[in-house]
């Protein structure tokens, strides 16, 4: 099984320090209502709108170094324990397709590949395998670079979903691992047009993201809270969202389900 790579003690102690730190501003907000302090004159226009925002409540929304540090403990703590056990999830979906290939000859796509933990996890299994990680945030990016030092075949690129700085047709796996709920409804179906376009015939698509209603009758309650006390402004129209819906209009067929703890991982085949 890959490992976390999650450093040394000190490390890890550093990280919490910074999560504990935050939390009376991240109370703050909540009890405040306060969503959009990452929106200055100085990010005004940099990002869209909708990436403007104090998600999960956190300090420096997607903006800043300490929130990508903060990151990872912070998604850890609210899966307990179980967010990189999620990720890992979406290996075998990609097992599937390049089994007895050639993985220098193949290409993985990350769209939202925050600190780099799903490469890392891809990277474990094909050492070979050319990846391009793809996100809006430079912080988010650096903290990338830093955890996925000890791999090649790797290309962290700035960019936006909405516009996929890689050719038609030129990827045999795209991935996206806990994006599409932090996406407004027009800009995820945007995105999976994106995907639809630079995925080869043949290629696959995996999503990993939050349960959605009906999937697990015991978690519909904290469907509902999840977004009130994280800041998830978009949440509520995603888990009423359609995705095979969606993964049909640009061409793709969804090739199953799979409930992960309070995740699923949706897998979309290019005919």
């Amino acid at each position: 099984m890959p490992a976390d790579h999650d450093g040394s003690w000190s490390t890890l102690l550093d990280r919490s320090r910074l999560f504990f730190a935050d939390l009376p501003d991240v109370h703050r907000r909540r009890e405040r209502g306060a969503r959009s302090e990452v929106l200055t004159e100085e990010t005004r226009g940099k990002r869209p709108l909708y990436y403007l925002q104090n998600f999960h409540f956190q300090s420096g929304g997607w903006m800043t170094a300490d929130s990508a540090r903060r990151y990872d403990t912070q998604v850890e703590v609210l899966f307990n324990g179980m967010a990189n056990a999620t990720r890992r999830q979406a290996l075998p979906p990609l097992h599937e397709i390049f089994a007895r290939r050639d993985q220098r000859q193949l290409r993985l796509l990350d769209v939202g590949c925050g600190t780099g933990r799903f490469l890392d996890f891809v990277k474990q299994v094909w050492p070979r395998l050319p990846v391009v990680g793809l996100d809006m945030s430079e912080p988010y990016l650096a903290e990338a670079k830093r955890h996925l030092k000890r791999w090649s075949w790797m290309n962290l690129v700035v960019g936006n979903g909405e516009f996929i700085p890689v050719p038609d047709r030129s990827q045999d796996a795209v991935t996206s691992i806990f994006m599409f709920h932090e996406l407004p409804p027009k800009v995820r179906r945007t995105v999976f047009e994106e995907i639809a376009r630079v995925l080869k015939p043949g290629g696959r698509g995996v999503i990993v993201d939050s349960l959605q209603r009906g999937d697990e009758p015991d978690y519909e309650g904290l469907l509902e809270l999840f977004p009130q006390s994280f800041h998830e402004p978009y949440y509520t129209s995603y888990v009423q969202e359609d995705f095979g819906a969606i993964g049909r209009a640009c061409g793709l067929t969804q090739r199953g389900s799979i409930n992960a703890f309070v995740s699923k991982v949706m897998v979309f085949d290019k005919p």
